[in-house]
């Protein structure tokens, strides 16, 4: 599966809004009956859909059905859930977790909307510039399965680093009415994992580091115990070696170790990793490596490519080979509105960085966004 280095938009959704405005329209869980129609006619948040400029009158014309409307569902800070693994890749909510149970969203008419608009083809609310599986033309079609096989967690963004391309300061939730929040999304995520019977994946990360984050870190500590369940994890690698022996139940049943490093220098590591040590990553990367051995978990390392360290693309595909990783997924910068000049942090686009773009290509272990992101 396609990683995505997205961050969740905190824009509430049009349910948000309603519930807001009138906190009566829910009474034990269930919307009240004369508002029912006031749902029903914002159900779509057209909000999104205008930010990402998704043109909803588009048909694609796709016959193969992608399975994420299906199969799986992101659930970001303020509780809202959408039906694919990238909020900008489908920006549509799909229902609250604060409000209501996930068995509950999961039959929601607005996921049906969605699913009915890869279905038919379409793709109308699909974000056709930024999704990878469609900008790589290549959609895994859906086999007629119904069950959810995955839920991914963008519930809370606190981390140890602030690198430049993602905040302009350090972010970290350690007390108060968010830490309870979110807490509680994590224990209605367990609640429905306690009856969920068939084997499903949780992915933790993309927003916050899994290992710094108290919320994931307790996440993973009271969900660890359930048999059908698997995990993936997005981290910056820094805390792997320190947190091992308190997640060790998490590692036996992790299926990729997703590792985050902007740079195979440790100059360019330390400006982009504002935080990080170099010889501290490394030192993680090496134990990573004895630790795949172990639990035979798939190890990918990423990195964010821009105009700063473009030129160690080649590098990081060999240090990737070094400390045995299957996989370096390069992804081209994206604007998260943390400079103020974001054109001047891209990548160049000149005869050298073609010429770099093609050693990559020829790694065996390279996948690049002139493959699966381009514009």
């Amino acid at each position: 599966m396609i990683v995505c280095d997205c961050r969740p938009t905190t824009a509430p959704d049009c349910t948000t809004y309603l519930f807001k405005k009138q906190p009566a329209i829910v009474m034990f869980g269930k919307i009240n009956a004369p508002y029912q129609c006031a749902v029903n006619r914002c159900m779509i948040n057209h909000r999104l859909l205008d930010h990402y400029q998704i043109d909803t009158s588009k048909d694609l014309g796709i016959k193969d059905i992608c399975p994420r409307p299906y199969d799986t569902v992101l659930i970001d800070s303020m509780g809202s859930c959408f039906a694919c693994e990238c909020t900008s890749w489908l920006p549509v909510s799909i229902g609250n977790l604060h409000r209501q149970d996930l068995d509950t969203i999961l039959q929601s008419p607005v996921r049906r909307k969605m699913q009915q608009s890869v279905s038919d083809g379409t793709y109308r609310y699909c974000n056709n510039r930024q999704c990878t599986y469609l900008l790589a033309n290549r959609v895994y079609n859906w086999h007629g399965e119904h069950a959810l096989k995955e839920i991914r967690l963008a519930t809370d963004n606190s981390c140890n680093l602030s690198c430049p391309s993602c905040r302009t300061k350090k972010i970290f939730i350690k007390s108060g009415k968010m830490l309870r929040m979110r807490h509680t999304l994590s224990d209605r995520v367990v609640q429905y994992l306690e009856h969920h019977r068939s084997p499903i994946k949780v992915h933790i990360g993309s927003d916050g580091d899994p290992f710094a984050s108290l919320i994931y870190r307790r996440f993973m500590r009271i969900s660890q115990h359930l048999p059908h369940l698997s995990y993936s994890i997005q981290t910056n690698g820094l805390l792997c070696k320190q947190m091992y022996p308190r997640v060790r139940s998490m590692f036996e049943k992790l299926r990729t170790l997703n590792v985050s490093i902007d740079g195979a220098s440790q100059h360019t590591y330390e400006s982009l990793r504002r935080g990080g040590s170099w010889q501290k990553i490394m030192d993680n990367l090496r134990f990573i490596k004895e630790l795949k051995q172990v639990h035979e978990f798939e190890f990918k390392l990423h990195m964010v490519v821009q105009k700063s360290n473009w030129h160690e693309m080649l590098k990081m595909c060999e240090l990737g080979d070094s400390v045995d990783a299957d996989q370096v997924v390069l992804n081209r910068i994206e604007d998260w509105q943390t400079y103020n000049n974001f054109n001047e942090q891209k990548v160049p686009e000149n005869n050298e960085v073609q010429r770099m773009l093609e050693q990559v290509d020829s790694h065996h272990l390279s996948q690049f966004w002139a493959k699966t992101n381009a514009t």
